[in-house]
């Protein structure tokens, strides 16, 4: 099907991984990454219980800090160092929608996100935030509840938002009785971590269930945040929120050098009037192609009505498909960045 291309295209650059070695691995940490909270004790306690606020950036990012600690030891047969462990992708991720401005308030009516103003502050009016805030609250929850954090699940309360508040889960007991079915796929992927037998493969399979069933039974709760945004933005955030099925239907390997390869082609700024791709200035080659393809994503799931993604989660089953489509975006990524290298 001519679609594939575009969206082999688009994922190529996850898997670049002899395009990305770094000397020290710190260097590919997110913002921000030493300063944040390392241990629950660095939260506020209150009556025995670790109060997390969410929406200020070093608290959240403090949490998937921990959860990274304390399941590193599970990962240590795959790689030293902890850089194969797959939950990487979630900090990586929200430390891109941070320094690409995604978590300040998007209506400017307060200073929340602003490097000029409250710059820590995440704003609940944002749609990255919001949809961010299940992809670690979720998963750090599910963790509590399995043992995981060593402490029992009534111990970890989330501060609300300044508003809204009834659209955000704050505890363990709150997220299993609003989203049971993400709750219970992290914790399907938990419980298969700490089984010694689980291959880099079957845990692949686990955390993107998971992953991609969070976004299926939270977006559509946000979805009038998009009125803040600009016309490009809010498509591209759309654009997004489909792609990541795709992605997840490879299962890409969410591993710190991987992920942190990968957000090179996403923009690095918020999109404005009149940003359309592939002819934005500040933007590489390479990322207007992306933000290109992952229109065509789109625009294909929606007019086949994701008959597009049921074919490739067949494909995906078929028994040597997978490493032939990886081998695939390697040589497409390898090619395209040479050809950067040599227009410099």
């Amino acid at each position: 099907m001519t679609f594939l291309p575009f969206w082999v295209f688009v994922l190529a650059g996850c898997f670049s991984v002899s395009l990305a070695e770094a000397s020290n691995l710190s260097d590919l940490y997110p913002p921000l990454w030493e300063e944040s909270p390392s241990q629950l004790n660095d939260y506020k306690v209150e009556n025995g219980k670790y109060i997390v606020n969410p929406w200020v950036y070093p608290e959240r990012l403090g949490a998937y800090k921990i959860l990274l600690n304390k399941t590193g030891s599970y990962f240590e047969k795959f790689g030293p160092e902890n850089k194969l462990n797959l939950l990487w992708g979630l900090p990586l991720q929200h430390g891109w929608q941070y320094t690409s401005g995604r978590l300040a308030d998007p209506t400017q009516e307060t200073d929340c996100g602003y490097e000029s103003g409250d710059h820590l502050c995440i704003s609940v009016d944002s749609w990255w935030a919001d949809i961010n805030y299940f992809l670690w609250s979720l998963p750090f929850l599910a963790a509590v509840d399995s043992g995981i954090m060593g402490i029992s699940s009534n111990q970890v309360l989330l501060s609300p938002p300044a508003k809204d508040q009834k659209k955000f889960c704050l505890s363990v007991a709150a997220c299993q009785s609003s989203f049971p079915k993400a709750m219970k796929k992290w914790k399907d992927f938990y419980q298969h971590l700490k089984v010694a037998s689980s291959s880099f493969e079957d845990l692949l399979e686990y955390l993107w269930a998971a992953h991609t069933s969070t976004l299926e039974t939270t977006h559509k709760a946000f979805e009038d945040r998009f009125q803040y945004y600009s016309k490009p933005e809010a498509s591209f955030g759309r654009n997004w929120l489909v792609s990541v099925k795709y992605i997840g239907a490879i299962e890409f390997p969410t591993t710190l050098i991987k992920t942190h390869e990968f957000q090179k082609v996403l923009p690095q700024r918020m999109l404005v009037d009149g940003d359309k791709a592939p002819f934005i200035n500040d933007f590489t080659e390479l990322q207007n192609m992306v933000l290109l393809g992952l229109k065509v994503v789109y625009e294909v799931d929606y007019y086949t009505g994701s008959l597009s993604l049921t074919v490739m989660e067949t494909l995906m089953k078929v028994p040597g498909a997978k490493k032939e489509i990886l081998k695939y975006m390697e040589k497409i990524l390898e090619n395209a960045t040479s050809k950067l290298l040599g227009s410099n």
